[in-house]
């Protein structure tokens, strides 16, 4: 099985270079930094050791990349509306595209303009890792990626945890995509608006008193949220996030680097769709709810 790795960022530069690593057949698309990795590779620095991928097979157009088996879309959601023109010219009739991107209801979104026999799923990815440089990743902390099927592709899915388990990675298979989504929520949701909301990192949040406090009362309401969408996640799930965020870097999420960038942040598919799934059920979330319009002043003044 061959690989594409469409955003060869943070997420996607980990994960495809961790599956080149180990042998496997995979395709990058870069975009402003082609060149440096045609001459110089994918650099990943990594907490399980450094490594560099050289040559490595790198397009700035998928008109160039061959059809793929198993296309990693590792771009921010905001970007998904290109998707159906992008994905065209490396498609067969029976890949499986797995969107690992935050949010919630992005694969319906993306069945609506992919063919029908095309397989979707969704990955959620369990990671401490930032790009710092042209085709160079710095992988910080965890890793664990997991995937669940939207329609179809399930064969691919379970190939796909094989490579990666052989490549290092941890990878886990989800029995139900929109629990995996919510689950993802729980710690998305507070800590990529709240980083940009208040100039903090994680450490910086989970350090002060009362913004542990409000960090784990907006886990809570996001249990809220997914009770009502029918997904029932254990207060103990909010306790385990709140443990394995003490115990990680320092750490800016997406979210934030996208604000110290001066990049468009991610509010539809986190903060917007959630609460749209909620309230479709006759459950306000007030807290995200106020995070949704303090996130999107901040946008509008603040960013391009």
């Amino acid at each position: 099985m061959n690989y594409a790795i469409i955003g060869t960022g943070a997420i996607g530069g980990f994960y495809g270079g961790m599956l080149a690593k180990s042998g496997k057949e995979v395709h990058f698309l870069f975009h402003s930094d082609y060149e440096q990795a045609l001459g110089n590779g994918l650099q990943v620095d990594s907490v399980s050791g450094d490594f560099c991928i050289r040559p490595v097979k790198a397009y700035k157009s998928t008109a160039d990349m061959p059809p793929c088996d198993l296309i990693l879309v590792c771009l921010k959601t905001i970007n998904n509306r290109l998707l159906a023109d992008m994905l065209r010219p490396i498609l067969k009739p029976d890949s499986t595209v797995v969107l690992v991107q935050n949010g919630l209801d992005i694969e319906r979104q993306a069945a609506e303009v992919l063919p029908a026999s095309v397989g979707v799923a969704g990955g959620m990815a369990f990671i401490c890792s930032n790009k710092i440089g042209p085709a160079h990743i710095r992988h910080l902390d965890y890793g664990r990626l997991t995937v669940g099927a939207y329609r179809g592709g399930s064969q691919a899915l379970e190939q796909l945890c094989s490579d990666l388990h052989a490549a290092g990675v941890e990878a886990l298979l989800a029995p139900d995509l929109h629990e995996a989504r919510w689950k993802k929520l729980v710690w998305n949701i507070p800590y990529n608006g709240m980083t940009v909301i208040l100039d903090s990192t994680t450490e910086q949040l989970m350090r002060q008193a009362d913004s542990r406090a409000l960090i784990y009362d907006i886990m809570l309401e996001v249990l809220r949220g997914a009770e009502a969408d029918g997904v029932h996640i254990p207060t103990a799930f909010a306790d385990e996030m709140m443990r394995s965020t003490d115990q990680m870097r320092p750490y800016k999420p997406s979210m934030r680097l996208d604000f110290d960038h001066h990049r468009p942040m991610e509010i539809e598919a986190i903060y917007s769709n959630p609460l749209a799934a909620a309230r479709s059920h006759g459950v306000d979330l007030p807290k995200i709810a106020v995070m949704e319009q303090q996130l999107k002043y901040i946008q509008q003044t603040y960013l391009p």
